[in-house]
Order: C-alpha cells, then sequence, then structure tokens
C-alpha cells in the first residue's frame, strides 16, 4: 500500500511539472535594437518580476501553461504590456519605445562639435530643452536669467542696483570667466557680455547647453568656469509659428514671434521682440528696483542645401536697447535735488553668423565659419558718461573624420577683439586690441561597448601675451545600464581686459586700462567626476540621482586694486584663487509629478601672502526644489522653492540668507496656451532686511546686491504655436 501511495505521488508531481514551462524573453531598444540590461520583467497576476541581465535577457520559470499578461518596464522608456501563450518556445523579443521628453538619449550635443548624443558623448553637458525650457520661459519670456539661475552651480549675480545688469556665475567662479555662445559662435565676450542675459529672450531658442569646469580647450580663453552655448531652432518641413504675448504687474510687456520654414532646398527662421518695461520699485526706496527699459530684437536666418553635399547657414542678429534706471521721481520727469540720481544704459547690438559645410565623403566633412560683431554702449550718470564700442571676429576652419566608434575634429580659428572708447574720461583711453591664432583638435572613440574617451589638444598665440597649451579629457564609465560616471580635467586661460564684475558696478569711473607689460594671462586648471543613477523601482515611479563633484585653480588672479588719485587698477596678485565643491541633482517621478532637488555646495577663496578669503557674493549653500504637475497635455503646475546661505559682501559685512519661492500654471489646448506665474510668493527683497546704498539719494554709493529687489511680481499671459 504504501509504495502505491508513494508512486501515485510521484506521478502527481510529475503532472504538475509537466504543466509549467519557462519564458526566455530579450528586451531591446526599438531603434537601435541594442539590448536593455535592468530592465523589470515581470506577471502583473502573481506579483513575480525578474531583472534582465547584461545581454538583455530575463527568465521567468515554472509558469503554468496557458495565456499570461506580461509588463516590462524601464526608466526613459514606455510601458509595454503583452499578452503570450506558454508553452513558448525559443526567446520572445519585447522592443521598448523611449518615452516622449524623457530620452535625453536622443539629444544630439552641438557645443563640443561633436554628432553624438547626450549619453554617448563624455564630456558632461547639461541640457536645458523641451518642456523645462518652454516652462522657464513662462517665468521669464524677456531674457534668459530664469533658464540658468535656477540650475544647481549656476548664479547669476546683479551688478548694478537700479539698471539690473547681471553676469552668470558658474561653480563660484565670477561671470568674466563664463564663455557665452551663441550657435557656437563667441559673440558675448569682453565689452559685450555686461547685459548679455538680459538681452536674449528664449522663444527662438532649441536648446541651451552647460559645460561647467574648464572647456577653454573648445572655443579658446574665457571658459575657465564654463561655457554657455544657446542653440537656436532650425527649420523644419512644416511650418512652425510660434507667437508669446506676457504682462506683468511690475509694468512690463513682452511680445515675441518666432516663424521657421524648410522647403525643398531652402529654409528660413525669423524671430522678431519687443520689450519693454515700466520704472519699477516696490517699497520705500525711490530707487528703481527694475529700470524702465524698451528694447528690440530682430534676428533673420537662412538655411540653403546645395545637393547632398553642401549646406550653408547665414544670419543676422539684431538688438536696440534704452535702459533708464534711477531715482523714480527722476524718471517720471518731476525730480528735484534731492531726487537726481539716474543711470542710462543705451546700446547696439549687431552680429553677423555665417556657416559652410561640405561633405567630402560619406565620413568626412569640411566647415568654414565665421562670425562678426558690433557693440556700442553708452552709460550716463550724474557728472559721468562713458561710450565705447567693441568690434569682434571669429573665423575658423575645421575638418572632421566621423566613423562608427572614433570622431576626429581639428581645425584652427582666429578670433579678434578691438575696443575703442569714443569719449574721453578723467583717465586715458582704455582701447585695446587683442588677436588670438589658435588650432585645436578633438578625438572621441569609444574604447568598448562601456568606456567613451574623448580627448583634446589647444595651442593659442595671443598677441602681447604669447603661447598657451591647453590639453583635455573626458571619460564616460557606463558601469550598467543604471549606473554611469564622468570624469574630466583640463587647463583653461582668460585675456585681461577691464570688462568684469567689478568694474561694472562702478560703470568703469575711474578704472585704469590693462597694460600687456604689466598684466598677464590668468591661467587655470579644473577637475570634475559625477555619478549618474536611474531606475523604476515600480510601473510609475521612477528615481534618478546625479552627484558631481568639481575643483577649479586660477593661478594670479586679476583683482581690480586702489591706486594713486583715487582710481583703480587691475593687476595679477601672487596668490591663486580656488573653487571646490559639489552640486547633487535628484529628480523623482511619480505618474504625472515630477519632483527635482538639488543642492549645491560651493567654497571659493582667494589665498594671497596677505589673505584667505571667501570670494565675495558666493552662497556656500544653495538648495533648489521645483515640484511639477503635468495632466495630459491639458494642465502644468509648478510649485518652486530656493535657499541662498549667506554670502560674504565686499564692504567685508555678510549678507543674510533668503528663501524664494513660485507658482506657475498653465491651462493648454491644441494651438494656445495661457499661463500665469507669481514669482516671489514670499515678496523676499534686500531692501526688507538690508540696504542696498549709503550716503543720501542724490549721490548713492551703492552696496553690494546679493538678494532680489524686485519682489513679488505676478506675470502672465497667452502663446500661440501654428
Amino acid at each position: 500500500m504504501k509504495r502505491l501511495f508513494l508512486l501515485a505521488a510521484a506521478c502527481l508531481v510529475c503532472l504538475a511539472a509537466s504543466a509549467q514551462t519557462g519564458l526566455s524573453i530579450l528586451v531591446k531598444d526599438s531603434k537601435t535594437q541594442e539590448p536593455l540590461a535592468g530592465a523589470t520583467v515581470s506577471l502583473p497576476a502573481s506579483g513575480r518580476s525578474v531583472s534582465s541581465g547584461s545581454d538583455g535577457k530575463a527568465v521567468l520559470s515554472g509558469i503554468a501553461d496557458g495565456k499570461h499578461l506580461i509588463r516590462v518596464l524601464y526608466l526613459g522608456y514606455e510601458t509595454k504590456t503583452d499578452s503570450v501563450y506558454l508553452p513558448f518556445t525559443g526567446v520572445l523579443d519585447v522592443l521598448l519605445t523611449a518615452s516622449a521628453g524623457e530620452n535625453l538619449d536622443e539629444v544630439v550635443i552641438s557645443t563640443t562639435r561633436s554628432s553624438r548624443t547626450i549619453s554617448a558623448i563624455p564630456t558632461r553637458v547639461e541640457v536645458i530643452a523641451g518642456e523645462e525650457l518652454d516652462e522657464k520661459g513662462n517665468m521669464k519670456p524677456g531674457d534668459i536669467r530664469m533658464v540658468l539661475s535656477e540650475s544647481t552651480g549656476i548664479q547669476t549675480q546683479q551688478t548694478s542696483a537700479t539698471s539690473a545688469n547681471a553676469s552668470i556665475r558658474i561653480q563660484g567662479l565670477d561671470g568674466r570667466y563664463t564663455q557665452i555662445l551663441k550657435d557656437g559662435f563667441p559673440v558675448y565676450s569682453g565689452a559685450a557680455s555686461g547685459l548679455g542675459l538680459l538681452q536674449t529672450p528664449p522663444l527662438d531658442l532649441k536648446q541651451v547647453e552647460v559645460i561647467k569646469g574648464s572647456a577653454s580647450t573648445l572655443y579658446g580663453g574665457g571658459a575657465i568656469a564654463g561655457l554657455v552655448n544657446l542653440v537656436s531652432k532650425t527649420p523644419r518641413q512644416e511650418p512652425e509659428l510660434n507667437v508669446l504675448g506676457n504682462v506683468t504687474s511690475a509694468g512690463g510687456l513682452d511680445l515675441s514671434g518666432y516663424y521657421g520654414k524648410q522647403s525643398g532646398p531652402t529654409g528660413i527662421t525669423v524671430f522678431a521682440a519687443r520689450n519693454s518695461q515700466a520704472p519699477y520699485a516696490p517699497g520705500p526706496v525711490d530707487l528703481t528696483a527694475i529700470p524702465k527699459f524698451t528694447r528690440y530684437t530682430f534676428n533673420p536666418r537662412l538655411y540653403y542645401k546645395a545637393g547632398d553635399r553642401t549646406t550653408i547657414t547665414a544670419g543676422i542678429n539684431t538688438n536696440f536697447e534704452n535702459r533708464t534706471g534711477g531715482d523714480l521721481h527722476f524718471i517720471k520727469k518731476n525730480g528735484d535735488a534731492t531726487h537726481s540720481y539716474f543711470e542710462k544704459n543705451n546700446t547696439k547690438r549687431l552680429s553677423s553668423q555665417f556657416s559652410l559645410s561640405n561633405a567630402l565623403s560619406a565620413h568626412r566633412q569640411l566647415t568654414f565659419r565665421n562670425s562678426t560683431s558690433y557693440f556700442n554702449r553708452k552709460i550716463a550718470t550724474p557728472g559721468y558718461n562713458f561710450n565705447g564700442s567693441q568690434y569682434g571676429t571669429f573665423t575658423e576652419i575645421s575638418y572632421a573624420v566621423r566613423q562608427e566608434k572614433a570622431e576626429w575634429v581639428t581645425g584652427i580659428n582666429l578670433v579678434t577683439d578691438r575696443f575703442n572708447e569714443n569719449l574721453q574720461t578723467s583717465v586715458a583711453l582704455r582701447n585695446y586690441r587683442q588677436t588670438t591664432l589658435g588650432g585645436f583638435i578633438q578625438n572621441s572613440l569609444q574604447v568598448a561597448s562601456f568606456f567613451e574617451l574623448e580627448t583634446g589638444l589647444r595651442s593659442d598665440y595671443v598677441a602681447d601675451y604669447g603661447f598657451v597649451l591647453l590639453p583635455r579629457f573626458s571619460a564616460l564609465f557606463k558601469l550598467t545600464p543604471k549606473l554611469s560616471s564622468r570624469f574630466g580635467a583640463g587647463l583653461g586661460y582668460k585675456t585681461p581686459t577691464i570688462f568684469t564684475e567689478e568694474s561694472e558696478r562702478i560703470q568703469y569711473r575711474q578704472v585704469l586700462g590693462i597694460s600687456p607689460s604689466a598684466n598677464k594671462l590668468e591661467r587655470s586648471a579644473g577637475v570634475n567626476w559625477d555619478v549618474n543613477f536611474r531606475t523604476a523601482i515600480t510601473d510609475d515611479l521612477g528615481v534618478s540621482i546625479n552627484q558631481l563633484f568639481f575643483y577649479t585653480r586660477l593661478n594670479n588672479p586679476l583683482i581690480m586694486q586702489t591706486a594713486a588719485g583715487s582710481t583703480f587698477r587691475f593687476e595679477n596678485v601672487n596668490g591663486h584663487f580656488d573653487s571646490r565643491g559639489t552640486e547633487t541633482n535628484i529628480k523623482i517621478t511619480y505618474q504625472d509629478l515630477k519632483l527635482f532637488i538639488g543642492y549645491t555646495f560651493t567654497d571659493a577663496r582667494l589665498h594671497t601672502a596677505e589673505a584667505d578669503a571667501p570670494n565675495p557674493l558666493t552662497a556656500k549653500h544653495r538648495l533648489n526644489n521645483v515640484l511639477m504637475y503635468e495632466a495630459a497635455e491639458k494642465w502644468k503646475l509648478g510649485l518652486e522653492a530656493y535657499y541662498y546661505s549667506r554670502q560674504l559682501l565686499n564692504d567685508g559685512t555678510t549678507g543674510r540668507p533668503y528663501w524664494i519661492t513660485g507658482f506657475m500654471a498653465e491651462r493648454l489646448w491644441n494651438k494656445f496656451s495661457l499661463f500665469i506665474n507669481f514669482e516671489n510668493l514670499t515678496d523676499t527683497r534686500q531692501t526688507r532686511f538690508d540696504s542696498i546704498f549709503t550716503g543720501s539719494l542724490a549721490t548713492p554709493v551703492f552696496r553690494d546686491i546679493y538678494a532680489p529687489l524686485d519682489g513679488f511680481v505676478v506675470n502672465g499671459g497667452i502663446k500661440i504655436k501654428l
């Protein structure tokens, strides 16, 4: 009897085993057909799940025969659910499609001259594009300050209390060490850098690319802290027409439009904008927190394809602005002896860009690029006038060889910069001519499937200052599909000029000119290392974390010193300046919610024999928090909060820490949307907790501006997309 029972039990086990089977699944990218390691393959009915291996394969064993629902999830891709009947012989291929708005792998980077996508480029490039650029444009439609200032490691520094002039600081370094490009052309340098941020509306931009850390190897001197490349939209086969109108509670009005169309071999884009502002002074101080201004911008561009091999691009950028800050009573024509202070800035900005690319073969390309620029600025304050013009050119010839795993780009470029003062002041004319001839070679190499390497070498000859050799390298390690790391290092330099944050604050009054016999190049070295991790915890919950560590050392920095007769002179001090710190970026997505958390720690210090002091106007701790809700192309809601820690001021005092909060809402329809933005809900203003000037209202001596001056402002408008 016992033997019969054991025999029956064995038969039941065999029957049960014969009714169960295994299923092999291969998860791949639908476009590249590459396997996706780390994808989650699950059976929703039973709750069982496994992860795909490095070859993209996942095996589910012990599944009963019959129909089953299979779900495959991978961060950055659309979740796929399908049914399968078992037993199934062979391997089941599952092709995943990248999610709209999440597929950073398809973003092509142009700043490094490489044609590679962001996922395959070793240089750490941060891209602000698509919906993020559109949402930030709702907050400041007239300029790009908001686009940049809400990123970790970047701070916009206001240099004028009444005219709102501002510069970009990256990782604690002054604004003159950041190079700003427009489509790869350096047109915002020297005298032209003072108002560049305030005169660039974002509507015609496709994306903004930011490289932090020494990047002088790419485009020459000036990129010690990093560079920002503003990439314009290009025409498409379908015509594109965007119109934006915006008004603010502070008296601002923004009107801008963009049109683009590719028709056969010819394409055009046209951008035009008019931005205006009434003088605005919230609070008890009668000095303008936002100056009165009117600005006109017109940027046409032509694209032409001469056959399959040659592409020609030509464009013109024009910008004219009259800006007046100062005492509110004076600007409104009812000033008196007490209410008499003013600061006028009238600027004209003209530049041309030309590019010709010829494909010599399927893998070889020759490119010629040229830009010319003209910038004139007139400053007037009581008893003082400044009038100067800058003329600049940039010419480059490059040759590229692009293959499947390797890419070479080599070339030469010539940069000229000439500044002439058109009006004599109390000091000698600060005219100068700078000519730089450079040669470069860059290589991008896929060493292995998990290792990408990018190297570069530039040699510049700077007239009056000699030769500079700039090596650079970056490495990308794809440790797993969820974990990657980048490491980079390079050298940089900056040619001295009088156009710095320090001299901008005093409108270049009593500032002596630069002398090649007394001044020398500022030279730097920098390294950065980051780790990037992203994963999907559930079907609805995803997390990505990026941790960056950076260090930059600047030798013999150029500092403005007091000279004889109440004048100021720039001198290369005997010592060094260094900036070190970390940036932490966390993104959490849950269904239609996105939470961004960013933290920046910056320790920037000047080391000399006389002192070891922090860099003024640098927040050691910054916290960025943004919560976004997007509902099926109908609503966009955003809540933000930013924290700035105490900052050392140039007069030796310390500013107060503060928070800035805001709320943005946008209602979308098929062809248009309405938006409203509540900026600085807590009405945080420096004038509420600290002074902005000493002396009398008629002859103010301004202190550093480290917090907002405009306070709570509401703006709203309409966007039309046809």
